[in-house]
């Protein structure tokens, strides 16, 4: 008879399991553990964790717990694999349901408290910035990181932020400045500066309704435009040696001239699709004080090369700057990042 097998047929089956997949979590176990222990559930439960191949020392962490969860009678079911790679959170969650023995199913994650956390919204009145509520419900989950730069704003939008009270304190609190600050922009990448996650639920949980007089309006465009280009510049033109941008027009010179000087010297070409701006053959930034003034080549996208900002608004084009990226098979985050 298998374990499971004699928890079906015992009266002492856990009324509820909680399932926790786990790689490389160390540095979280402690207060994800800690808060499986301060629940107020008064039913029995077990607590099944299954390791997918932890190169860190996740399992001797959740070792040392178990003293204290079956102090409160929490039973503790672990296992894993030492594999040279992981096999995904599927795998582990499968691993870690099939040595349970609970009624119920908790899925518990080992992640951090460090997080902002939205979900997906319906905008009333039907059909305003259906742009905007298009991006928010179906960029990916790898995107709400690598999409921080847009004109939209945070990925997860501001009505529907969950976090702990803790992480609140230690991002620093709302800008309290007046009228026209985009406080949860603000918040938004402080929180990402200390390495907070960003998660979205992927059902829609908030009626979130558009009018004219939302205080969004009052904040300026260019107030929003010097932070994202202050943001990009510090997480990642700071990290180039050179880069592109993908667009040899009003955007993309924009963007160029608002570079630092430092920066500016890193853009070795824009790029364009346009036959009359690649026609030109350069760019020349006509405010410089240097002499000569820089003349920045400008190029068909085919003949540009990685990595490049893209400063082409996403969902404008009939889908033709998704497609020519798409045939240059980049990976967005490392050859790309998207800011207009």
């Amino acid at each position: 008879m298998t374990a499971n097998q004699s928890w079906v047929n015992a009266t002492s089956r856990p009324n509820s399991s909680i399932i926790m997949p786990v790689y490389n979590a160390s540095c979280w176990l402690d207060e994800c553990l800690q808060a499986i222990l301060d629940q107020d559930f008064t039913g029995t439960m077990e607590l099944s964790v299954f390791d997918d191949a932890s190169t860190d020392n996740s399992r001797k962490v959740v070792e040392t717990w178990r003293e204290r969860l079956e102090g409160r009678d929490i039973s503790l079911v672990f296992s894993g694999h030492n594999s040279d790679q992981p096999r995904g959170v599927g795998y582990a969650k499968n691993k870690a349901v099939a040595q349970s023995c609970g009624k119920y199913l908790c899925f518990q994650d080992a992640v951090s408290e460090c997080a902002l956390i939205g979900c997906k919204v319906r905008r009333l009145p039907e059909g305003s910035t259906q742009r905007y509520t298009r991006w928010i419900n179906t960029i990916t989950q790898d995107q709400l990181l690598t999409q921080v730069y847009t004109s939209h704003g945070p990925t997860v939008i501001m009505p529907t932020w969950f976090c702990s009270r803790d992480w609140f304190s230690t991002v620093g609190w709302f800008s309290e400045e007046s009228k026209g600050v985009p406080e949860d922009l603000i918040f938004f990448y402080q929180s990402l500066r200390q390495g907070g996650l960003v998660i979205r639920v992927d059902h829609c949980l908030v009626v979130y309704r558009y009018h004219e007089k939302a205080t969004t309006h009052s904040v300026k465009e260019e107030t929003i435009w010097n932070l994202r280009v202050g943001f990009l510049q510090e997480r990642v033109i700071s990290q180039w040696e050179s880069f592109t941008i993908w667009n040899a027009g009003k955007q993309g010179r924009k963007l160029y001239r608002c570079l630092n000087a430092t920066n500016q010297k890193k853009v070795k070409a824009f790029c364009d699709v346009d036959k009359n701006k690649i026609k030109k053959g350069f760019y020349t930034y006509e405010d410089s004080k240097e002499r000569p003034k820089p003349k920045i080549p400008v190029l068909h996208y085919k003949d540009a090369s990685a990595p490049f900002i893209i400063c082409v608004k996403l969902d404008m084009t009939a889908g033709v700057l998704e497609e020519n990226l798409n045939s240059l098979q980049m990976k967005e985050g490392i050859d790309f990042f998207h800011f207009n």
